[in-house]
């Protein structure tokens, strides 16, 4: 089987992206500390069990699994919005509870109401939400933050339309934009390539490489393994428990992909290569 070429030279083409960062990082904690980080719900208490790993300053981590792995129930942890039953989180160095505003958050799609009327440019203006203040209006110098982040993520023209009415590529890059209004540091996307064509699928790639100009550590859920080995440092697979956790071709092996998926494993293409595996997500927390 190729698939260890394969990665080997899709990480080869990914390293003329925007991977300058992580030597940026010296001096620094690590962006996210995870230690022994255990957490589930009712009917399944162990939808975490036990995890621990380290991302830096910059990097870019992809955490795959299947359906059911804990994979929203980790990035919940992290932001703050789930409590955890043992371990410890931190970020830059600080307890989740007083490091939420350093971290951006964008759920995955069906978790958020689109009908809520608000334009782009206003989404995007909630990023700037604690650095306006409460009962304060945005000044010219917040909307002139707003315009520029619009520009840098070509949304520009779309400033004025209802988030009801965009693609779902272009919702994606919306709560991008916010996170970068709100000067995160660390961001966490819940599988931001479900649901969208080829064309949006590379837009939203594009935008991650403006994040990480930008400093940001990404932290990003995917069922692309193309995606996983083409644009990030790093791949963590997850199955309740860290199966493997490194660059993308020592991480994606028929090995490593086999504990996580079952005798069945996913589709991976690289340009005129197709290496076959069909997936068997089967059941969990139905976190993802």
């Amino acid at each position: 089987m190729r698939f260890s070429s394969v990665i080997r030279e899709a990480r080869g083409v990914a390293a003329s992206a925007a991977r300058k960062t992580n030597s940026n990082g010296a001096g620094y904690p690590p962006a996210l500390q995870v230690e022994r980080v255990s957490a589930g719900y009712r009917g399944n208490r162990h939808a975490l069990d036990d995890v621990s790993f380290t991302v830096e300053k910059g990097e870019r981590v992809a955490v795959i699994g299947p359906n059911g792995a804990g994979k929203s129930t980790l990035f919940k942890a992290i932001v703050g919005v789930m409590q955890i039953s043992g371990g410890r989180i931190t970020i830059y160095g600080e307890d989740t509870h007083s490091s939420h505003t350093n971290v951006g958050y964008v759920p995955q799609q069906n978790a958020i109401d689109w009908s809520f009327p608000a334009s782009v440019f206003d989404v995007v203006m909630m990023g700037r939400s604690r650095h306006i203040g409460w009962f304060r209006w945005p000044g010219k110098g917040d909307r002139a933050v707003v315009r520029d982040i619009l520009a840098q993520l070509s949304l520009d023209h779309l400033a004025n339309r209802q988030i009801s009415e965009l693609s779902g590529g272009e919702r994606q890059r919306v709560f991008i934009a916010r996170a970068l209004a709100q000067d995160t540091r660390l961001m966490v996307l819940d599988e931001p390539f479900t649901g969208v064509d080829q064309t949006s699928e590379q837009e939203i790639v594009d935008s991650l490489d403006i994040l990480t100009n930008h400093g940001i550590t990404l932290l990003l859920s995917t069922h692309h393994m193309e995606n996983a080995a083409l644009h990030f440092d790093k791949v963590l697979i997850l199955r309740q428990r860290l199966l493997a956790y490194g660059p993308p071709d020592e991480a994606l092996t028929t090995a490593n992909l086999r504990h996580a998926f079952g005798s069945a494993l996913p589709v991976m293409t690289h340009g005129d290569d197709l290496l076959m595996f069909s997936a068997d997500y089967g059941t969990g927390d139905g976190s993802g």
